[in-house]
């Protein structure tokens, strides 16, 4: 078993900066990807971002491309979350989920943990 747990979600205004972070355990950590994901209310989930075993390799939806930074550390068990530039739409519940493979994946079928979810709210 694997559990995710998110933290740093909250209310923010429209061009502002939040970072979420997920900290992992039970299954080495080292040995997954790890991805991003968000939901709002009356959609579906949808992919944010995704980053190698290694951190190595990220790889993120082209609506936050250049605004998000997903990153990790491996001895802290850790993934992290830099959201920049935040916009309105970008309110959702955020998900951060372990892959079944050490490479970046971006749909919810590739992987197999998923935290509680953070709330995101930002304000125009």
């Amino acid at each position: 078993q694997v559990q995710l747990v998110e933290s740093g979600g909250g209310l923010v205004q429209a061009g502002g900066s939040l970072r979420l972070s997920c900290a992992a355990s039970g299954r080495i950590f080292s040995s997954s990807a790890m991805g991003w994901f968000r939901q709002a209310p009356g959609k579906e989930r949808e992919f944010v971002a995704a980053i190698s075993w290694s951190g190595g390799s990220t790889y993120y939806a082209n609506s936050v491309k250049g605004r998000f930074t997903s990153s990790r550390d491996n001895a802290k068990n850790t993934v992290y979350l830099q959201m920049n530039s935040l916009k309105p739409e970008d309110t959702a519940v955020y998900y951060c989920a372990s892959a079944k493979a050490i490479t970046v994946v971006n749909t919810p079928d590739q992987y197999d943990y998923w935290g509680q979810g953070t709330q995101v709210t930002v304000s125009s």
